[in-house]
């Protein structure tokens, strides 16, 4: 036998991983993917974290690509471990998260003859991945690993599958070097000049602009962020992000308008209701953004700057579509609006900021907390302070969540400078997020402080992911904000059911507390006003993982909040405001 196959398929499979620059995997084994352990077993340089269930290995894995922009790496088995991993891939391919999920497969003489663990699971993931492969031949597996890296990290990041039967990582196979030029997927990353010029322009000529910055700045590097940030304070406009895009603009500088949507701010939504120049980076004009489409901008020229192609005109017309890198396009608008002489309306901008801190007067994320001892808790304030105090701590923080209300005031009351810092399940809206993400990040920063912001039903979707922590002596803090009610559905079923409360009560919660203590960590509560400080200085203090089980306002809602199927200028407010439809004119006034 020649020396070049003289090393199995797994090793192989290994050998590839780690010229891509793999340094973790999270997974779980099974029978088909042996021979895979097999060889991990026997090597030092890759790290292998064993979870508790397939989908908390994908989420971990998302969790560690979303907090280093590297590639996350997940490894099942065939049949059940396939199929539990899929809710993770459908949440990287919305959010945009980088994958390589290797799944195991039955040998290659019994795909399709309904064998022990099978499952067609090419056919399953093919709606939820970015790409997928099944390896048929030893010869095609280095090649195929390198190029499923290359899909998954370029143009917009998503998802692959590399499917693998058994006999295919059990023979011997030959290594490809991992270089080669993809025939077909080259994603366009240099914007045409020509429309970044026209972008300018309108730029320039804006009398109320906006900007509005996804999750695609964060994803094209810190650089990006950085670009924006420049280009924000030189035209002197507002700016805001979506639920992804927390952190790709600095949250405590002036121009930032809050995160804008259904939960966002009034300033943010109102001044994207009444813009006439919106610029759009990275961001996908959700549903969740948008509100009732056909009242979304309407009096705004659009710029719209998207590596992926299929997402410009998709749900908002544009009039000038930019195809390209946001950092790369982003570049090149910041140099052609310096090299431009063309003059900005400099008192119509100052109007339009005039107007804006009008609506910012309105502090539409007012709550009210009594501070009365013994008083109940109301989790915005719970979110606040755990800010508050972490920041004054000075250590580097990562925020996860789970989904649901928490998330939400989260978003709203836990301020990001950074990028790269905040985790949370955008457009899937998975629960049990949080939990296995936060251990991703935990692992590719050790020394950092890692908080999961979670509700407690969300939780225990994956509350299994604490015995992971404590194998691998993981410190991640479990910040629960307990309402006992799943809390986002019980919200909608108050303000549109009529306040039927069917099935969000959750009667039989356990004690998590107790809990913590039964996975190997550390479990306190806070059930008043004055506990609360003294329980987040001791999370934060202890060494080891921590569920926290704040109790807080049972009947407290996320505002502000647009309707679904509702306009920007439509939003209810909280009980501090009253209830407000807005109309902005062609000059920005608001009129209640």
């Amino acid at each position: 036998m020649s020396a070049e196959l003289t090393q199995s398929g797994a090793e192989i499979l290994l050998r590839a991983l780690k010229d891509q620059g793999v340094e973790v995997i999270f997974g779980y084994p099974g029978g088909a993917v042996l021979p895979i352990y097999d060889a991990l077993f026997k090597q030092n340089a890759i790290r292998h974290v064993l979870v508790r269930q397939e989908g908390g290995a994908v989420h971990a894995a998302e969790g560690y690509a979303r907090s280093t922009g590297k590639v996350g790496v997940v490894l099942v088995t065939s049949g059940p471990g396939a199929t539990n991993a899929v809710t993770g891939l459908v949440d990287a391919l919305m959010d945009s998260i980088p994958i390589i999920c290797l799944t195991g497969q039955v040998p290659t003489h019994l795909i399709g003859n309904d064998a022990f663990q099978e499952a067609d699971t090419t056919g399953i993931t093919r709606p939820a991945t970015k790409h997928n492969y099944l390896v048929k031949r030893g010869e095609d597996l280095a090649r195929i690993v390198h190029e499923a890296f290359y899909v998954a990290r370029s143009g917009r990041p998503g998802p692959v599958v590399i499917d693998l039967p058994k006999d295919i990582v059990i023979n011997p196979a030959p290594y490809a070097e991992p270089t080669f030029s993809h025939p077909s997927y080259r994603p366009r990353t240099e914007p045409d000049l020509g429309q970044i010029a026209k972008a300018v322009a309108l730029m320039k000529q804006a009398k109320r602009p906006m900007i509005y910055a996804g999750g695609g700045v964060i994803n094209s590097g810190p650089q990006a962020s950085e670009t924006l940030t420049k280009l924000a304070r030189l035209t002197g406009f507002p700016i805001t992000n979506t639920l992804m895009g927390l952190g790709c603009y600095p949250a405590s500088d002036p121009q930032f308008l809050g995160m804008l949507g259904m939960h966002g701010t009034y300033e943010a939504n109102l001044a994207m209701h009444g813009c006439d120049m919106l610029l759009a980076v990275g961001a996908r004009f959700d549903d969740r953004v948008t509100g009732r489409l056909n009242a979304f901008s309407q009096d705004s020229r659009k710029i719209h700057i998207d590596i992926d192609g299929s997402s410009i005109n998709k749900n908002v017309p544009v009039e000038v579509p930019i195809i390209a890198d946001a950092g790369k396009a982003l570049d090149a608008l910041l140099a052609a609006w310096e090299a431009s002489d063309a003059p900005v309306d400099k008192p119509a901008l100052a109007t339009w900021w005039r107007q804006i801190d009008e609506w910012k007067a309105k502090d539409s994320l007012k709550f009210t907390q009594n501070m009365t001892r013994g008083s109940i808790i109301k989790p915005q304030y719970a979110i606040q302070r755990l800010f508050e105090i972490t920041r004054a701590r000075k250590q580097e923080v990562f925020i996860t969540t789970e989904v649901g209300q928490h998330q939400m005031w989260a978003a709203q009351h836990f301020h990001f400078e950074k990028p790269n810092r905040w985790m949370t399940s955008g457009g899937l809206g998975t629960m049990g997020y949080g939990l296995p993400a936060a251990m991703g990040v935990q692992i590719a920063h050790p020394d950092a402080l890692v908080i999961d912001i979670a509700g407690e039903a969300s939780i225990l979707m994956n509350i299994q992911e604490m015995g992971t922590l404590s194998q691998y002596r993981l410190p991640v803090k479990v910040f629960i904000l307990n309402n006992q009610y799943m809390g986002m559905v019980r919200q909608w079923q108050e303000l549109l059911h009529g306040s039927r409360y069917s099935e969000t009560y959750s009667a039989a919660l356990p004690d998590f507390v107790k809990l913590a203590d039964a996975f190997h960590a550390t479990g306190m509560r806070a059930q008043t006003v004055d506990e609360l400080d003294d329980v987040i200085n001791a999370m934060l203090d202890c060494p080891t993982a921590v569920i926290a089980d704040i109790a807080v306002d049972q009947a407290e809602n996320c505002f502000p909040m647009i309707p679904s199927g509702a306009a920007h200028n439509q939003m209810l407010l909280g009980p501090e405001h009253e209830a407000s439809g807005v109309g902005v004119t062609d000059a920005g006034m608001a009129l209640v």
